[in-house]
């Protein structure tokens, strides 16, 4: 899952704070990272700038994805690098699509000092676009010693009973063991429901307590058994259960336990753009203040 990783850089200094996920993960999984640059049309002037930047970025994330690797199992790992022209969240997607690459990792904020790229649509467009697994990291308030410790200790993971939300986890399990994270499962249950009132019009009701309490047992014992399973294979597992909406309470309890990543599956339907995905994922995305990671479910469509 975890071969190749993709990490989209416009030439600034906010765009590289996705580096050091990919450094730890290709020190530690041994991934191979590819990173990328894209130059729009009238930027081909400056095409050999660009080049030269990537390749001193090869270098540099090579040196400190090395310093990662197992002493008794080293070797080198493997970074490449790709220049390319076109419209950047385009040419990011069906690139990741032609050479399969296993995960994107890219910051929400950046601008290039040769031209400026508005990286936090980019990255929004390529998250809603991409069939990839994608990590975003927001540039803003990353933290600076990021390289200096384990990055990705504490995972939290939104469910929500469903086979898809449940698509993220074959990641997580794969992850997880090999960097030591703990995983905390969290599902929220609504307080309220909307029922029809009349053709074309519905109200919204709300649960009674014996009916939330049965839903939060419900919850809780679905998520405790999907804890187990992820404890049979090594993981450190345990869950939540909020009530309330969704997106504010993972953003909420992502907050106060200090978790590292959200990583959530999205439906990512889009029958109506390219760029259209799941309200929940959309809101924990641009709201929250915790690097996400996002896996579209099987059969979703990406437009």
């Amino acid at each position: 899952m975890y071969k190749e990783i993709l990490v989209p850089l416009d030439g600034s200094e906010l765009a590289e704070v996705a580096l050091p996920y990919a450094e730890q993960l290709a020190g530690r999984l041994g991934s191979a990272v590819t990173l990328v640059h894209v130059c729009e049309s009238s930027d081909e002037k400056y095409s050999h700038m660009h080049q030269l930047y990537i390749e001193k970025m090869v270098e540099e994330v090579k040196s400190h994805a090395e310093k990662q690797l197992d002493k008794d199992k080293a070797k080198a790992v493997k970074v490449k690098s790709a220049v390319l022209t076109g419209h950047p969240a385009e040419q990011i997607v069906d690139y990741a699509d032609s050479k399969n690459i296993g995960l994107i990792i890219m910051a929400t904020h950046g601008w290039s000092g040769i031209r400026r790229w508005v990286l936090g649509n980019v990255a929004a467009k390529v998250a809603r676009a991409t069939k990839r697994p994608v990590v975003l990291i927001r540039a803003k308030g990353a933290k600076p010693d990021v390289r200096k410790k384990s990055i990705l200790n504490k995972v939290l993971v939104p469910l929500d009973g469903s086979e898809e939300s449940e698509a993220v986890l074959p990641y997580i399990e794969q992850l997880a063991p090999r960097l030591d994270s703990e995983v905390i499962l969290l599902q929220v249950v609504a307080p309220g429901y909307f029922a029809y009132s009349v053709p074309g019009e519905t109200v919204q009701m709300y649960h009674t307590a014996e009916e939330l309490e049965t839903l939060t047992t419900e919850a809780a014992n679905y998520l405790e058994k999907t804890a187990d399973k992820l404890k049979e294979k090594g993981i450190n597992a345990g869950y939540e259960v909020g009530v309330g909406a969704a997106a504010d309470e993972i953003i909420n309890l992502a907050d106060k336990m200090r978790t590292d990543i959200v990583a959530m599956s999205t439906h990512g339907r889009s029958g109506i753009s390219r760029w259209a995905f799941g309200s929940t994922a959309d809101k924990v995305l641009h709201a929250g203040n915790t690097p996400v990671m996002l896996v579209r479910s099987p059969g979703a469509s990406t437009g």
